[in-house]
């Protein structure tokens, strides 16, 4: 079906008749199902898909309408473009409203996928419907599963004793994210640490290898997201150096790792994570047990962030026993410290205060000596008086042999010295952490593990795949600290697949972040029951040419994509290893400077605006609002003016059908040309607010010439086809709509993206304004290459700008060519 016959006959500007009308076309021509077998180039547009919570918002609004203008536009490039859709569909909330409400966690998650879309299929977007998933299905997350065991089986899926981050309201873990100021961002309850046995995955093998292949990125992704994905994994170079502590009559060496093993000789103290392993016998080999478990437990019940941030207070106890310094045989005293993590090198640190500012903070507040090491030049320290720690570059001094050395060669020495010792050696750690998936809650994939007491862990088979949820009739959901499915009397007893005896299920649930890392390999070939993903679908599609989303998954989803995708590579399931090739990021939409919410009387909904406007008077003027990488404050938008600008555009369409007669205007012809390449720049560089400004323009020029200039013909139909073709990505309805009253054949949606002729963007004369001490006075013709001589020539001819220079001295001119001329004058 190419477009409706009746649509030429109808005129004016009613989005509520528009726009089903187009989608029911849209729809009845599977327009936007992506063809494998195409002959067109693929372009593979995707944007991250939703968790299904309620109906969309405006920032769903804004996100999809970006991701939809990249899919619409290079289908209008001429490429084969598969733009899926599915949901994120299990999580937390569906199990509270579960809770709260006495709705299955399924039912509830379904209805609020199709109220999501009812809404999508209200704003237009060109979903490719066909390949429609949800990571809640069991064929979804069988495969969920089959990938969690292809790690498994190459080492990177494990368990071990954890201490996590735990909410008692929620009764699961959360991680170091979701803890905001202490307590758990969802319910607001007092999070504690407790300790688990858990299952990670092992990122942390991929660490130099996710650093490294960010150069392929470089460009493509926003610096912004490499930067703080950078930051996430903490790659330094430093060394570990062995300590000795001494704990009554016994001495057991503990290694530090540091990054300034030239500060060696600026140790003071020596400090470690109240979860460190020794940390409660050392206390009470030096009599304060007591003590340091009060203190433990308090200090658990903060966030790793809040542990970590400089300013905050210090929180600390002496444990009553000392460490030995391997360069100078100095006992340190040893304390535990809140500030010391057991995620990050050994959970042991030499404490410098001189040049480090947390130990500096802790020195200060419990009276302990400051030593400076490293002198910067030109300075001479005060260690009495120091309140910023010097943390930088200098000469190495109070440190014995290597005293009037820069401060890297006295690392490279002192390194070397400590490994020929056995005392030390070079080495690399990293911040990030191995990545725990295990989740004490029911709506989520299964473990595909079964725990036999004489095999111990031990895969499902594939064919026994998946692993289903079971009803829940038979299940408590109310959090008790145990996985619900733990609850249930039947579920967790199987026969282990190696040696049929009675064992037990895990009962643990993934991480809804391991369905998100792999979804965008599945909507490849959606419909495959035999595998996870067709190889050939997937070389051919992959990676993803243009990935769109918000900013606040710049480290874990994306991330954690990058970590599959680099395993899979690894197992022999892919041929390449980054999944997204671009990343484009979109702000948030607030109200008056703040986040939207019920709670703040600040929401607004989408379907008010369209039932008002239409959608594509609401994807525009998002798009429209500022640049893409911008927040959007609604209180500054104008829908009422872009409504008015698409009806206006209608009119121009119906004024144009009913006379079509007219002459040929050189000007328009130009002027539509000019749009043409100035509105393909701004495309292929996100400036969606740009691109409908200068359209916006040609719509006023189109009209000028029609009205003012008796133009018509060819000349203004192609202008306005033009303007249909460019305006498709961003309001697709009302472009279909002056596309069929133009009489054009096919979709709008389908057309060729415009082209222009280089020779009609070169003019022979331009139009400038001319500025007097910075207003504008009038506006010059002049050559287009005209001189500054001959331009401030011209200027100063204009009567107006002639006034008011009169009896002024011009002290300078400005001119920039093509553009701007501008007198400044000297102050009266």
């Amino acid at each position: 079906m190419a477009s409706e016959p009746a649509a030429a006959t109808r005129t004016g500007y009613d989005p509520s008749e528009i726009e089903p009308r187009w989608q029911r076309a849209w729809a009845d021509a599977a327009l936007f199902d992506a063809d494998d077998d195409s002959d067109r180039p693929p372009f593979y547009a995707l944007h991250m898909f939703p968790y299904p919570s309620g109906d969309l918002h405006m920032g769903h609004v804004e996100a999809f309408s970006l991701g939809d203008a990249v899919a619409r536009y290079q289908r209008l490039r001429g490429y084969e473009v598969m733009n899926p859709i599915g949901w994120d569909s299990f999580g937390l909330p569906a199990e509270n409203a579960a809770i709260q409400r006495g709705a299955d966690p399924e039912a509830w998650t379904q209805a609020n996928i199709e109220t999501h879309v009812a809404t999508m299929t209200r704003l237009g977007f060109a979903w490719d419907w066909s390949r429609r998933l949800q990571t809640s299905d069991p064929r979804y997350y069988r495969w969920t599963q089959w990938l969690f065991l292809e790690l498994f089986k190459a080492g990177w899926a494990y368990r071990k004793d954890a201490l996590v981050n735990w909410c008692p309201s929620c009764q699961t873990v959360l991680a170091n994210e979701q803890v905001v100021a202490g307590r758990c961002e969802r319910c607001d309850a007092e999070v504690g640490k407790k300790t688990l046995n858990q299952w990670f995955l092992k990122i942390t093998d991929f660490a130099e290898r996710l650093l490294e292949d960010m150069a392929e990125l470089e460009g493509r992704w926003p610096e912004r997201v490499l930067t703080l994905q950078r930051n996430w994994i903490g790659r330094s170079e430093g060394a570990n150096v062995t300590f000795a502590v001494e704990a009554g009559e016994a001495s057991e060496d503990v290694v530090v790792y540091t990054t300034r093993p030239d500060t060696l000789y600026g140790a003071t103290f020596f400090v470690v994570a109240p979860e460190h392993p020794r940390a409660l016998a050392w206390a009470e080999a030096g009599g304060t047990a007591e003590d340091f478990l009060a203190f433990r437990e308090r200090v658990q019940r903060k966030s790793d962030i809040e542990r970590e941030a400089t300013g905050e207070d210090k929180e600390g106890l002496f444990l009553g026993v000392h460490a030995v310094n391997p360069v100078n045989d100095e006992r340190l005293p040893v304390y535990a410290a809140d500030y010391v993590l057991m995620g990050y090198g050994t959970g042991a640190i030499m404490a410098v205060p001189a040049h480090d500012q947390r130990d500096l903070d802790f020195a200060r507040q419990h009276g302990l000596p400051v030593r400076v090491v490293v002198q910067p030049e030109g300075t001479d320290l005060d260690e009495a008086a120091m309140t910023e720690a010097a943390a930088g570059e200098g000469m190495t001094v109070n440190s014995g042999p290597y005293d009037g050395q820069p401060w890297p060669e006295t690392k490279q020495r002192i390194t070397a010295d400590l490994e020929a010792r056995g005392l030390g050696a070079f080495a690399v750690n990293y911040r990030l952490r191995d990545w725990l998936v295990s989740r004490q809650r029911y709506w989520g994939a299964p473990i595909p593990i079964v725990h036999c007491p004489d095999c111990g862990l031990v895969p499902v088979p594939q064919e026994d795949l998946p692993v289903r949820l079971p009803a829940t009739d038979d299940i408590d959901l109310r959090p008790t600290g145990e996985s619900p499915l733990a609850s249930h009397p039947t579920w967790s007893q199987t026969t282990c697949p190696a040696c049929g005896a009675a064992a037990r299920r895990d009962t643990d649930t993934m991480d809804t972040f391991v369905d998100s890392s792999w979804y965008y390999l599945r909507y490849c070939s959606p419909h495959r029951d035999d595998v996870a993903f067709d190889r050939d679908a997937v070389h051919h599609w992959m990676p993803v040419d243009q990935y769109t989303g918000g900013i606040e998954h710049a480290i874990l989803h994306l991330l954690y994509s990058r970590f599959f995708t680099k395993a899979l590579h690894d197992l022999g399931h892919l041929d390449f290893t980054e999944p997204f090739a671009r990343l484009k990021s979109q702000g948030m939409v607030i109200m008056h400077g703040q986040k939207m919410s019920k709670g703040k009387g600040n929401l607004v909904e989408p379907k008010e605006v369209i039932e008002t406007y239409g959608s594509d008077t609401l994807r525009a003027t998002m798009l429209f609002a500022s640049p893409i990488e911008d927040d959007v404050d609604w209180a500054d938008v104008s829908t009422s003016g872009m409504f008015k600008w698409l009806s206006r555009l209608c009119r121009l369409v119906d004024e144009h059908v009913a006379d079509r007669d007219g002459s040929d205007d050189e000007e328009l012809r130009r002027a539509t040309h000019e749009a043409i390449a100035g509105v393909t720049e701004d495309y292929e560089g996100f400036k969606y607010n740009t691109a409908l400004a200068k359209l916006m323009t040609l719509t006023n020029e189109t009209s000028q010439a029609l009205r003012d200039r008796g133009a018509g013909g060819a000349g203004v139909d192609d202008a306005l086809a033009a303007v249909a073709v460019m305006l498709s990505p961003i309001a697709p309805h009302v472009a279909e709509e002056c596309w069929a009253r133009l009489g054009r054949e096919g979709f709008a949606a389908e057309a060729d993206w415009p082209t222009y002729d280089p020779d009609l963007l070169v003019r022979d004369v331009v139009v400038v304004p001319v500025q007097v001490d910075g207003k504008v006075r009038g506006q010059v013709e002049v050559p287009a290459e005209a001189s500054e001589e001959v331009a401030v020539a011209a200027g100063r001819g204009v009567d107006n700008v002639a006034r008011h220079l009169d009896g002024r001295e011009v002290v300078k001119t400005i001119w920039v060519p093509g553009r701007m001329l501008a007198f400044v004058t000297k102050p009266a």
